[in-house]
């Protein structure tokens, strides 16, 4: 964006899992801020050692996808059991793990039963003698319910940014410990997993004098251009303790956005930008995509960033996920003032996907995640739109015309319990979008939650397009640009679904676990 850029269980040894990965990174240097800290180079003897920890993703009824990093050649291993004392487990062998995946690698669980707490291990094997293993991490998860039960998850985004890294003196990444006290069945981050475009500094004088001092690393130390530095981007996260204690417990469904690769990036574009050497963005964001399919699990990408980003995850019968890429098939950032636009944010080929899986879906709730806001007006500059609206509130135009057709489909097709999840704009807000307040009226209300940012600057809000009739019951977002995570709260938001009624509750919640807004809405209601 245009910002400058439930149930509980056993947690003893999946906390000693995950505290022997953050053991592993205790490594000189990397506890505290200063010089830049190099990447561990590749280690040859000795055994391996899955140091950046241990993940999950896309967890499903009856599968689940295990990630892991080593720091040298090694091959995957994993067990898994229904306890956590390992009894009975079963053993999956994973990938062989090498430079060209930079050492990371993604083993796929199947045939799990659903609903249950998975607990796994993760093993790492010398390839020329598999009895040679690094010490084991640990992790658990809960697969999808086959039946209607209560549902909980998490979402936020927008994760080092605007030169805010990890800093131990201010508790790193504070905000996933939060996130992981809720117990949520899963996390869905919205983007803006790395700041590609953003160095860290090692140090930020703030405005009261106050000195913030980051943790560094070298690939973080300018602006990201080759593959080596992308991987370098995504691995700078994972020396934060949080993240790793919070990914060894809660599965992530995880999508792109605009500062993987660069601030309100599209295809085609060539950068004016005099940091950069490499100024296509096509080149830029084919290496960002495959150092982004190497360190998430993401079921429809493979590790050579091959497939897609844009899925469906089937959450039980109460809930079905939609994830978007409003990034890889968007048209060029302009005035967007078409009348006529069918490539628009999504692509036609990913609007006929979208429409076709949610007439499919069975679920009560279908929570599209869209890694950037409907009617809020979010620039590129001073006469172009990164976003879906450009402030013009009369009939759709541009980008509007596509998420008109796609409303208007689900209004027709009598498509119910949609709602709007994403991040991007650096502040948190509800908004509730009606037919009788808006230009274009052919579409049922519904509503739409902003939350973020995980760790970066705070923004001030943007404001709303009236196309859409959009009213904003909630906001709570800085007076001025880039507040610091040491000034401002970051922000995440809660999603629970009651498997009796089939109520879902909307949470909006601040650093430190207050829940700042909540509505509740019910089931097959239209206009709530």
């Amino acid at each position: 964006m245009a910002r400058g850029s439930g149930g509980g269980f056993g947690r003893r040894r999946l906390l000693q899992g995950a505290a022997a990965g953050s053991a592993a990174l205790a490594l000189p240097g990397v506890a505290g801020a200063g010089p830049a800290v190099a990447a561990p180079a590749l280690v040859r003897g000795g055994r391996p050692r899955a140091a950046w920890g241990v993940q999950t993703g896309d967890v499903t009824a009856s599968s689940g996808l295990v990630w892991v990093r080593s720091d040298r050649p090694a091959r995957i291993m994993v067990q898994t059991a229904a306890t956590e004392s390992f009894r009975n487990a079963r053993t999956w062998q994973g990938p062989l793990l090498g430079p060209g995946t930079d050492f990371t690698g993604v083993t796929s669980l199947h045939g799990l039963p659903s609903g249950e707490q998975i607990h796994y291990r993760v093993l790492l094997a010398d390839p020329e003698d598999h009895r040679r293993t690094g010490d084991p991490v640990d992790g658990t998860f809960r697969t999808a319910p086959g039946d209607r039960r209560d549902v909980r998850f998490v979402w936020s985004g927008d994760l080092a940014g605007q030169g805010w890294g990890i800093s131990p003196e201010h508790g790193g990444y504070r905000i996933y410990e939060d996130m992981r006290r809720r117990n949520p069945d899963f996390f869905l981050c919205s983007g803006d997993n790395i700041y590609a475009d953003s160095p860290i500094p090692e140090r930020v004088t703030l405005p009261d004098g106050r000195i913030w001092r980051n943790v560094t690393t070298e690939e973080k130390s300018k602006v990201a251009e080759t593959l080596a530095e992308f991987r370098g981007a995504f691995r700078y996260n994972l020396l934060d303790a949080h993240l790793r204690r919070f990914n060894a417990q809660v599965p992530t469904v995880v999508q792109w956005d605009d500062h993987e690769v660069h601030n309100n990036w599209y295809p085609g574009q060539l950068l004016d930008d005099d940091r950069y050497r490499v100024k296509d963005v096509d080149v830029l964001s084919a290496r960002a995509l495959r150092a982004f399919s190497e360190y998430f699990p993401v079921r429809t990408l493979r590790p050579d960033a091959r497939g897609r980003v844009y899925r469906v995850l089937r959450h039980g019968p109460l809930l079905d996920v939609f994830v978007l890429d409003m990034r890889r098939y968007r048209n060029a950032n302009s005035p967007d003032r078409q009348t006529d636009d069918p490539q628009g944010i999504l692509g036609a080929e990913q609007l006929r996907w979208l429409k076709r899986e949610l007439a499919r879906s069975r679920a009560v709730w279908k929570v599209i995640a869209a890694d950037m806001p409907l009617g809020l007006v979010v620039t590129d500059g001073p006469a172009n739109f990164e976003a879906v609206s450009q402030g013009d509130p009369g009939a759709p135009l541009g980008r509007e015309l596509q998420i008109a057709e796609l409303l208007r489909f689900i209004k027709h097709r009598r498509i119910t319990g949609t709602l709007w999840l994403t991040a991007d704009v650096h502040y948190t807000s509800a908004q509730h979008y009606a037919p009788e307040r808006a230009a274009f009226k052919d579409f049922e209300p519904f509503w739409e939650f902003v939350s973020g940012p995980l760790h970066a600057g705070g923004f001030p809000a943007v404001q709303l397009d009236g196309t859409f009739g959009p009213e904003r019951p909630f906001i709570k977002a800085p007076d001025r640009a880039n507040v610091s995570p040491a000034e401002s709260p970051q922000y995440f938001g809660e999603v629970g679904i009651d498997g009796g009624s089939g109520e879902l509750t909307v949470r909006l919640c601040q650093e430190g676990g207050e829940v700042l807004f909540t509505k509740t809405l019910q089931p097959g209601r239209v206009g709530q």
